[in-house]
């Protein structure tokens, strides 16, 4: 039975277990985390926190394989499965299809794209940029949560996106609403989910911030130059890096279900996050080029977390680790 499963309804033969347990997981652990933070118990209610933040990581990550179409058969499949799990990583005010086409034209045209030029806005804005910056010191991710905030309110400010209002009013009642519930019932629990969603967005980025020293375009920019790299496989390749959390101990990396390889990942982005640690052995063996260690990863993290917002973030780490990578020192 589950073979016929697994053969009429996953892309790949050896999907079907790996698939039910990432999704099982990240959903008990959002729900189950739910349940402890609201026991008000407070040991469990910091236990709850860290399940529920881990929940939504394992979540962001297999809507990334629903993008690429590598859990079912059907694209449609993908799309709803991607959808549904937005749900979790409060993503859904923005469409998965607007989330996928940003993705693919990291992956074709290789750019790290935004969907709104925040460093622009914060320069005009001085007032606003000092607390950004001041946030972003104390390790709270402001501009995730100011693009965040953006994602809610642009349907109701961009033109194109005005057909989603309706939908995203109807998310906004019930998203705004739970949360509201939450707050009333306590506000402590009210916290903890704000604290699991910071500490959501901190992993996300952590792992964004070393994998690429690509030109950082805005997604609507129609500016040609943003395109010149466009299918150049040496340039994908030269200018991405893979950050594992170890490679000694690959079972380590399923915390961001093989995120880390991503070098590999960008050779083959239909493979499954399962076969990524195989086709990183295949691809490089043990040469270590492009690998960037871990505890260079959490001090550049730590030293550049305010850098990251008022520079390039590709100057601020990608390039460092490009250059000493490539002296051989790394």
């Amino acid at each position: 039975m589950m073979s016929t499963i697994e053969k009429n309804w996953f892309r790949y033969e050896g999907s079907l277990r790996p698939a039910i347990l990432a999704l099982l997981y990240c959903q008990i652990t959002y729900v189950g985390g739910a349940v402890l933070i609201l026991s008000l118990n407070p040991v469990l209610m910091m236990i709850g926190t860290l399940a529920m933040a881990h929940g939504m990581v394992i979540a962001a990550y297999m809507i990334h394989e629903c993008g690429h179409n590598s859990v079912f058969k059907s694209s449609r499949h993908n799309a709803w499965l991607g959808s549904a799990l937005n749900w979790l990583t409060g993503g859904c005010y923005g469409t998965y299809d607007d989330l996928r086409a940003n993705h693919m034209r990291h992956h074709v045209d290789h750019v790290d794209t935004v969907v709104f030029d925040y460093r622009s806005y914060l320069a005009r804005h001085p007032m606003q940029f000092k607390i950004v910056k001041a946030l972003e010191w104390l390790y709270i991710p402001a501009v995730e949560l100011f693009m965040h905030a953006v994602l809610i309110f642009a349907p109701f400010i961009l033109k194109e996106k005005a057909d989603q209002r309706f939908r995203v009013t109807g998310i906004i009642v019930v998203r705004f609403s739970l949360l509201l519930a939450v707050f009333l019932y306590s506000p402590i629990a009210y916290i903890c989910y704000l604290l699991a969603y910071i500490i959501f967005l901190t992993v996300l980025r952590f792992m964004d911030a070393f994998q690429h020293n690509y030109e950082f375009v805005v997604a609507a920019d129609s500016n040609p130059d943003p395109v010149k790299h466009r299918d150049d496989r040496n340039y994908e390749q030269s200018h991405t890096f893979s950050n594992p959390i170890s490679i000694n101990h690959p079972w380590l990396n399923l915390l961001t279900l093989n995120f880390g390889y991503h070098n590999a990942h960008h050779a083959k982005p239909t493979v499954s996050w399962h076969e990524l640690p195989k086709l990183h052995q295949m691809l490089y063996g043990n040469e270590t080029i492009f690998v960037i260690p871990f505890r260079q990863q959490l001090s550049s993290f730590h030293n550049s977390r305010v850098a990251r917002v008022i520079g390039d973030v590709s100057e601020t780490q990608g390039n460092r680790f490009a250059r000493r990578l490539q002296k051989g020192s790394a």
